[in-house]
Order: C-alpha cells, then sequence, then structure tokens
C-alpha cells in the first residue's frame, strides 16, 4: 500500500509515529553524553565504564542496523517497527534502573538492538506508505522534526540530569512508545517487499558485531588493562574481521555484497565517512565532558552550549545539498572537513576559564558551518555512486559505516591522549588529555579531507536526486531504504 495522502487523517498518523520512532533513538543518542558526568559520580564509574555507556549502544545498534532493515523488508516493515520501538523502551527502562554500571552497559548494548530495528523502519514506512506525489514532502517533514529532536536532546538531557536525575534521559523513551507503539499498530498500514529473498546473512552480521567489539575492548582496555589480554583481544578482533570479509565474499546473499565496493566513488566516499565520524563521535563525547569536568558548566548548561551545532545543520543542510547538485561533491568535500579541523583547534581555548562567547561558540559555529557544508554532500554522494537499484544498501553501509568509525573513535582517543582511568574526576588532567584529543580529530579531519579532493569526483549527470537532503542528526547520516521505487526520486 503506497497510496495514503499526506493531508488526510491517515497521513498524519503515519507521519507522528514514524517521527516519535526515530526522535527516541535520536534523542537519545546526544542526550547521554551530556548525564555522563553524573552517572560516573552515582555509579562510581571510571572513563572506560563512560566510554561502555556510549560504545554498548552504538556496538549493537552499528553491528545489526543492516540486518534491521532487511528484517523489515522481509516479515514487515509495521511489525519490525513496532517490535524495535517496544524492545528499545524496554531496554530504556532496564537503564534508568541500573544499580551499577555493569547493569548499565548491558541495557544500553540492549538498546542498540532496539534502535537497529526501528531506524531502518521509521523512513522504510514513509516510503512505502506514502502516495508518489506526497513522498519527497513526507521524508522532508519527516527528517526537519527528527532534526527539531536532535536539536532539543542535549538540552533536554541537560534539564533531566540537573533536575529529575540522568536516569530519566532513558526513562522518558518509556511514554513516547507508549504513545507511538499503538499509534503504529492501529494507522500504519502493512508493508513488505514482496520479492523472493535468500537467507539472512547471521553469521555474517555476527561476525560484524564481533570483530567491533573486540576491537573496541582492546582498545578502551589498553590503557589499564593486562597487556596479554588486551593483545589476544585485539588479535581476535582482526581475525574475526578478515572471517567477515571471507564469509560476505562466499554468501550467497551477503549483508555486505563486496561487489558494491567496486565503485572507486563509493569507496572513496566511504573512506572520507570513516575519517570523518570518528572524529565528530570523538568530539561530541568528550566535549560535553570537557564543558562540566573543566569549564564548570552544569549539564543544562553543557546541554544548550551545544545547541549552534545541531540548529546550524538543521536550518543550511538542505541548502548545502543544493549547492553539490551544482558544484559537485568535491569541493564541499574537502572544504567541510577542514573547517571542522579549524573547530577542533579553536577548541584548544576552551578550558577553565574559557569564556562561552568569546571561546566556546565561535569554535561550535565553525564546527556546525564545516558540518553543513560536508554531510549532506556526503551522503548525496554516496546515493549517486551507485545504481539506483542499491542506493538503500549504499546507505545502509554508509551508515553502519559512520556508526563504526565513532564507536572505534570513542574507544581510541582516550588511549591516545593519556587519559588514565580517573581523568575526568581531575579537571587539569582532563584538560591536558582533551587538547591532545582535539589535535587527534584535526589530523583525522585532514586525513579526510585530502581523501575527498584525491578521490572524490562529480557524480554521472544521469544520477537522480535523493528526496532526503536535509540533516538534524549529527552523529550519523540518514538511512535511505529499498522500498517502492527506491530512495532516489
Amino acid at each position: 500500500m503506497s497510496d495514503v495522502r499526506l493531508a488526510s487523517p491517515q497521513g498524519k498518523w503515519i507521519l507522528l509515529t514514524t517521527v516519535l520512532g526515530s526522535s527516541m533513538a535520536m534523542v537519545d543518542s546526544t542526550v547521554v553524553n551530556v548525564a555522563l558526568p553524573r552517572i560516573g559520580r552515582d555509579l562510581d564509574a571510571d572513563l572506560a565504564a563512560l566510554q561502555w555507556t556510549v560504545n554498548a549502544y552504538m556496538l549493537t545498534l552499528a553491528g545489526l542496523i543492516l540486518l534491521g532493515g532487511s528484517l523489515g523488508d522481509r516479515y514487515g516493515r509495521r511489525k519490525i517497527f513496532v517490535l524495535g520501538v517496544v524492545w528499545f523502551a524496554a531496554a530504556s527502562l532496564l537503564c534508568g534502573l541500573a544499580p551499577n554500571v555493569g547493569v548499565l552497559v548491558a541495557a544500553r548494548a540492549l538498546q542498540g538492538i532496539g534502535g537497529a530495528l526501528l531506524t531502518p523502519g521509521s523512513l522504510a514506512l514513509i516510503q512505502a506508505s506514502f502516495h508518489p506525489d506526497d513522498r519527497a514532502k513526507a521524508v522532508g517533514l519527516w527528517s526537519g522534526f527528527g532534526g527539531i529532536g536532535a536539536a532539543v536532546g542535549p538540552f533536554l538531557g541537560g534539564w533531566l540530569v540537573d533536575g529529575p536525575g540522568w536516569r530519566w534521559v532513558f526513562l522518558i523513551n518509556v511514554p513516547m512508545a507508549l504513545i507511538c507503539a499503538p499509534i503504529a499498530v492501529r494507522h500504519v498500514p502493512e508493508s513488505a517487499d514482496g520479492r523472493k529473498h535468500g537467507r539472512f546473512d547471521v553469521l555474517g552480521a555476527a561476525l560484524g558485531a564481533v570483530a567491533l567489539a573486540l576491537v573496541t575492548y582492546a582498545l578502551i582496555e589498553a590503557g589499564d588493562g593486562s597487556l596479554v589480554v588486551v593483545v589476544l583481544t585485539a588479535v581476535a578482533g582482526v581475525a574475526a574481521g578478515v572471517a567477515f570479509v571471507l564469509v560476505e565474499k562466499r554468501s550467497p546473499d551477503p549483508m555486505m555484497p563486496p561487489d558494491i565496493f567496486g565503485s572507486r566513488q563509493f569507496t572513496a566516499v566511504n573512506l572520507v565517512t570513516l575519517c570523518v565520524y570518528a572524529a565528530f563521535g570523538g568530539f561530541f563525547f568528550l566535549t560535553a565532558l570537557q564543558l562540566q569536568v573543566v569549564a564548570g558548566y552544569s549539564a543544562l548548561q553543557a546541554g544548550t552550549a551545544l545547541l549552534p551545532t545541531t540548529v546550524l545543520m538543521l536550518l543550511f543542510s538542505a541548502r548545502s545539498g543544493e549547492l553539490a547538485q551544482r558544484i559537485g561533491p568535491r569541493i564541499p568535500l574537502t572544504v567541510g572537513p577542514l573547517l571542522c579541523a579549524t573547530a577542533m583547534l579553536m577548541m584548544l581555548r576552551v578550558g577553565q576559564d574559557a569564556s562561552y562567547l568569546a571561546d566556546v561558540v565561535p569554535a561550535l559555529l565553525v564546527m556546525g558551518t564545516g558540518m553543513v557544508t560536508l554531510v549532506a554532500p556526503l551522503t548525496a554522494t554516496v546515493l549517486a555512486s551507485v545504481d539506483t537499484a542499491r542506493a538503500g544498501l549504499a546507505s545502509g553501509i554508509n551508515n553502519a559505516a559512520a556508526r563504526a568509525a565513532g564507536l572505534i573513535a570513542i574507544a581510541a582517543l582516550p588511549l591516545l591522549a593519556g587519559m588514565g582511568p580517573e581523568a575526568y574526576r581531575s579537571a587539569p588532567a582532563f584538560d591536558h588529555a582533551f587538547d591532545r584529543a582535539m589535535l587527534w580529530c584535526a589530523g583525522v579531519l585532514v586525513v579526510g579531507s585530502v581523501l575527498a579532493f584525491a578521490t572524490v569526483r562529480r557524480p554521472a549527470p544521469d544520477c537522480r536526486r535523493p528526496e532526503c537532503l536535509t540533516h538534524g542528526w549529527v552523529t550519523a547520516p540518514p538511512l535511505e531504504p529499498r522500498v517502492g521505487k527506491g530512495p532516489l526520486e
């Protein structure tokens, strides 16, 4: 069924439930960073535990998001979306009630599974349900409202942490799910891909997730763990990664078909994605801590301080996407990372006596400008670098790559910057390590810029324009699914 009109009551209900569902995952990814110092104090957690609080969620989300989209295509997008919403809410409740950091990390991993089910499903439902004449407008509204949710997220998280407490950062997902799931069941039509499917690539998904988990563990534990355990874990992670590549080459229906990387443009843009989103992941994780631990901000102040980047993304990313359509992606993907690298260097001024207006705002405005310049063109170039029929797969791979890059960065940066287990409890120690981390982030962005300049070219002139050019979610690109006539119109 794909004939629902946006102006109809059913169309409005569909838009509402998809916005609520995607906002649960979107807001959660932005508010948790703000809550980390309070979580650490209340649960007596070291820095490694705070890293796992973020990474456990990102790990299962990155490892399973492609599988989640495939489940919806095969068994029903509404069914899998509702399952994801309920799963996410149950895991959020467990996070909110966690008596210790071990339970919190485990619950965050379960949250990521729910996110992998509902994240691709929200946009897929819009694509599958709405009349073709209304689809682009519906996607634009979904993306715009999602951007508003991302902008409100850090502010809301800070208010909850300073008010009722950090546990409500997770508990707030429960009432959202109680609204979202019944609306979806009652008003959203079921849809599925009627084509014949092969077997699920469960082994590939498992090996990919295991490889990420082992490498992440090795990086986090390298700072204060047993050398033997770290080395063995790292070797096992690399071995699992090699096994993943071999399985994908031999699988009749692989989750990540190796031949898609036959497009040099697709490979190049994904390499740029790894550099850019590694820097973004490290930046937002550490900056939320820097503003509270070193600059002395409250959680609310820290969350509010980060608004300029998201607001700029929300207001101007569509225009950036249109500009890239005219001049090609090479210049935006070269200039954007350099602007973000400049912002990282400007963050070196943010210390114990930093002025918000003189030090923090200028850096975040430059950061937001760089993100506006590169994020929409990056996703559009991914979609334009493969055949239209594979655009959903291409965007899903790019989406997973972005999350995996952030995951590895959050694990590796504290090690590279020399942050000890108790660094976030000492303002001077954290400040020095933060400066080193920003230099690493800036360096990775410069590498991404050089890669883009050397490898990215203008797409073929017959490539069609993607529907979704607005990007309000700064931690990962949006997922364009394989439904209907495809994500390109």
